[in-house]
């Protein structure tokens, strides 16, 4: 992004090359898409992942519903279970048969996993289900979907300065290879005469 300064001082410069003036205008004009472009397309983005991801909460919402749950009794503990001493407690889950009914009234019967820390026969705790009563995940919150949305925002705007920067980067690349490809072509036009007594003259 030096060559942006270079675009006043090589106005009038008698060593000005055509591809230094282009050089500077290619980077002056990645500059203004990184700083402009790349944040409007970030916040478009980040406006269609906003308003799809909210839609997605609110037909969690309506079509999952938490229900409570009756502890019958608990399951043997799997060795492929991570051990409640080694995580935290947030993440300690044990495995058990319940009952619960579902939004339709229908008894359901089967293992579900509960944060019981020590469940016994005929404890009570909540779980999400469909309509039906099939177990489902927990619904997607408003601000989990925000922050979603801020994040795709925030990566399509730097996708898009990081494939201008690229792109710039290709440019000068391919106009430097150009410019030393002109040097050694005269180079070799001047090698056989090069040091010759009179040579020039």
């Amino acid at each position: 992004m030096r060559a942006i300064g270079g675009l006043w001082r090589w106005r009038h410069n008698p060593l000005r090359r055509g591809t230094d003036l282009v050089e500077a205008w290619v980077a002056l004009v990645a500059l203004l898409f990184i700083l402009v472009v790349a944040p409007v397309i970030g916040s478009l983005v980040g406006g269609v992942a906003q308003d799809a991801l909210q839609q997605s909460v609110r037909d969690q919402r309506a079509a999952r519903h938490e229900v409570t749950a009756t502890v019958v009794r608990e399951l043997a503990r799997s060795s492929l279970e991570v051990d409640p001493d080694a995580s935290g407690a947030r993440d300690a889950r044990r495995r058990v048969v319940a009952d619960w009914q579902a939004p339709d009234g229908t008894a359901h019967h089967g293992p579900v996993m509960t944060s019981l820390n020590t469940p016994h026969s005929g404890d009570h705790f909540t779980i999400w289900t469909d309509a039906h009563g099939s177990l489902v995940a927990r619904p997607l919150d408003s601000a989990t979907a925000t922050t979603h949305a801020v994040l795709a925002g925030f990566g399509a705007a730097m996708l898009t300065a990081g494939l201008v920067e690229s792109g710039r980067r290709l440019i000068v690349w391919r106009m430097v290879r150009r410019r030393y490809a002109r040097w050694d072509q005269a180079w070799d036009r001047a090698g056989p005469d090069w040091g010759r007594t009179g040579t020039g003259s």
